[in-house]
């Protein structure tokens, strides 16, 4: 079967793998769409994540979707053929369960298409992947597979917002980053009670996604003029970019949070943090998701406007040009591989 693959630094493949057999106890899902996170990225470029550095082969992908291709002995209530997401994660929270249970921050867990273990945890980018029955979440009726592939990165946003608790609550809300998370961010602020959420980034092109996704403001850094310092209830950082930290610590209010949501480089960052104590500013750190992944899908059901995150798809083959696609912000927003049938549009 084909699978998406990198080898180390700028060595990218599409090539064919050994097609998996369902064990016992476990589902094989055809999988029908990926999506293209910012830690594929990084592992296709870079050859690591953060710590996180490929020492074999490693199949990408976390972001996926698909229909039940096979279940293994003694797996009950799994139908082939239902359309389901996947819960990347191992430990996996129950579907259903809505109290925050802390999986995510289990020491020794997995997470597809992770280089966090050894052997590495192999991704969803193939056209079958093995999971356990407890990964899977099916998809309701209605909701088209290529707006569900949004399920995961909105998850992560709504496990951030949710860290918030009720400082969300008519806050004035600036989101510095509009890439894809960014503005699935400004999505679950606003569904958390946001009074106004205003959007901000270098770019034109997805500053024009988070309005038509719901922001009431936009600001172009750099371009338009700059909020006033302690403009804001909640700075949520979504670039992931240590000068977009800074800057949040001085547009957010005195007795205002900062939510940190994208990921930061390893290692010591040069980060004044005077501000922090003067304001008396609470700091919040948000690490993947972990029970909101049933959340995210019920909102993508009930919002089919969601789907404006998702700029571009391209067929398996085209892999390479896909990441290369979606690494510039300034053309795309949510990229994502179709994995099995022919319909392609960009």
């Amino acid at each position: 079967m084909k699978a998406v693959v990198a080898h180390g630094a700028g060595d990218l493949r599409v090539e064919d793998v050994e097609r998996p057999e369902v064990a016992a106890g476990r589902v094989l899902v055809g999988i029908v769409y990926g999506g293209v996170c910012g830690s594929d990225l990084h592992y296709a470029r870079d050859g690591r994540n953060g710590a996180y550095e490929i020492r074999e082969p490693l199949v990408l992908g976390h972001e996926v979707v698909g229909t039940v291709d096979s279940v293994g002995a003694g797996v009950v209530g799994v139908e082939p053929g239902a359309p389901v997401a996947i819960h990347p994660a191992i430990p996996t929270p129950r579907a259903g369960d809505r109290s925050g249970v802390g999986l995510n921050l289990a020491p020794g867990g997995s997470y597809l298409g992770s280089a966090s273990t050894h052997p590495h945890t192999q991704g969803g980018f193939a056209e079958l992947l093995e999971v356990t029955p407890e990964q899977l979440r099916p998809l309701p009726a209605g909701l088209p597979l290529r707006r569900a592939v949004l399920a995961e990165p909105l998850a992560v946003a709504l496990h951030g917002v949710a860290r918030l608790g009720s400082r969300i609550e008519g806050a004035r809300v600036l989101v510095s980053g509009a890439g894809p998370i960014g503005c699935l961010t400004v999505a679950a602020a606003r569904a958390a009670g946001a009074a106004s959420v205003t959007a901000a980034d270098l770019q034109a092109a997805p500053l024009e996604v988070a309005r038509r996704i719901g922001a009431h403001a936009v600001i172009r850094l750099g371009v338009d003029p700059e909020p006033d310092a302690g403009s804001f209830d909640v700075v949520i950082e979504a670039a992931g970019v240590p000068a977009s930290l800074v800057a949040a610590l001085d547009r957010v209010r005195p007795g205002g949070t900062v939510l940190q949501l994208g990921m930061l480089p390893a290692g010591p960052l040069p980060i004044p943090l005077a501000g922090l104590v003067a304001k008396e500013i609470t700091l919040l750190g948000s690490q993947r998701f972990d029970v909101e992944l049933d959340d995210a899908i019920a909102m993508l059901a009930a919002q089919p406007g969601l789907e404006v995150v998702i700029s571009h798809e391209f067929a398996i083959a085209d892999a390479v040009e896909a990441f290369a696609c979606a690494a510039d912000s300034s053309s795309s927003s949510k990229v994502v591989l179709r994995i099995r049938g022919d319909e392609v549009s960009r």
